[in-house]
């Protein structure tokens, strides 16, 4: 790319999903107040996210908010307004905070965006419909996107690929949600875009640990320490906006097996899915009631992830 003010929004964009969130938002930041919209909507998605990973809640807030000013600004321009849509959309689904008023039906401005950008809509859509428990219709989004621009957009493709996992993970089909998450490490590999798989971590049903922490052991690491960071961040705008009360104090693992404890899987199938003993999980999940302060089992799902 040519010098210049779209090309630093794309180093930007490496840098975020590649698991710097520091060199991201020093990037983007010159372009929060952009006279250009599509640049100004960019870097305000990137600095909120990057923020929330750097534990600097005020700063992701400020640009959330400029997100539902720009949204309401009734911009008439169409490419544009289909954009400032998406952006807003895309950041209150993956707080997993309610859609903005005013935010027009997906319909209206998917046709409008550029392929990237569409691809990365259809994930946002998947996603959704994930959060409302609508899993076959999640997925049937993910396997149409995938099946018509293929893996030509390697972002976009590695999170449509993370929802297919949690999906199929939902439905109890873990060969299917195996195979996605290997198509997403395989994308994720040559340039090192990791920061995916540590945002999704409490959603994948520990599928990280079953695959990733045994054949990679080092990029594992790595990938737990963007999780600890960006949920503790991610939290902090979840659970005051939302009243829910989703886990703060658990490690990944205790994590992990209590999202699966908390569906209904036994000790024996949460082991074997995880590669460790019944007993194992047995010590997990009662570390974990105690941390919540918690006597019944069936009482996890109201701090596990919605």
């Amino acid at each position: 790319m040519e010098e210049g003010s779209q090309k630093r929004i794309a180093m930007a964009e490496y840098h975020y999903f590649s698991g710097r969130p520091e060199e991201a938002a020093q990037e983007v930041e010159p372009f929060l107040t952009s006279p250009d919209l599509a640049l100004r909507l960019s870097a305000c998605l990137l600095y909120a996210y990057a923020n929330l990973s750097m534990g600097e809640i005020q700063r992701a807030r400020f640009a959330l908010s400029e997100v539902e000013i720009t949204l309401n600004a009734r911009e008439e321009v169409p490419h544009l307004r289909a954009a400032s849509a998406f952006v807003a959309a895309a950041a209150a689904v993956l707080l997993h905070l309610p859609l903005p008023e005013g935010l027009p039906p997906m319909g209206d401005f998917l046709p409008l965006l550029p392929p990237g950008l569409r691809a990365f809509a259809l994930y946002v859509q998947a996603h959704y419909l994930y959060l409302r428990e609508e899993y076959q219709k999640s997925a049937g989004v993910v396997e149409a996107t995938l099946a018509m621009q293929g893996e030509d957009y390697p972002i976009p493709a590695i999170y449509l690929h993370l929802v297919a996992v949690m999906d199929y993970m939902s439905l109890r089909q873990q060969e299917q949600a195996q195979a996605h998450l290997l198509s997403a490490w395989a994308l994720a590999q040559p340039d090192d875009l990791i920061e995916g798989f540590g945002e999704h971590h409490g959603l994948l049903g520990g599928m990280l640990e079953a695959v990733i922490k045994k054949r990679w052991p080092d990029d594992f690491k790595r990938i737990i320490a963007i999780t600890y960071r960006f949920s503790a961040g991610w939290r902090k705008v979840h659970n005051p906006a939302t009243g829910h009360d989703v886990a703060d104090n658990l490690t990944t693992t205790e994590f992990a097996a209590a999202m699966l404890a908390a569906r209904g899987w036994t000790n024996q199938e949460i082991g074997e899915h995880m590669n460790i003993s019944p007993n194992t999980v047995k010590r997990y999940i009662s570390i974990v009631l105690q941390k919540l302060g918690i006597d019944h089992r069936q009482d996890l799902k109201r701090y596990m992830l919605r």
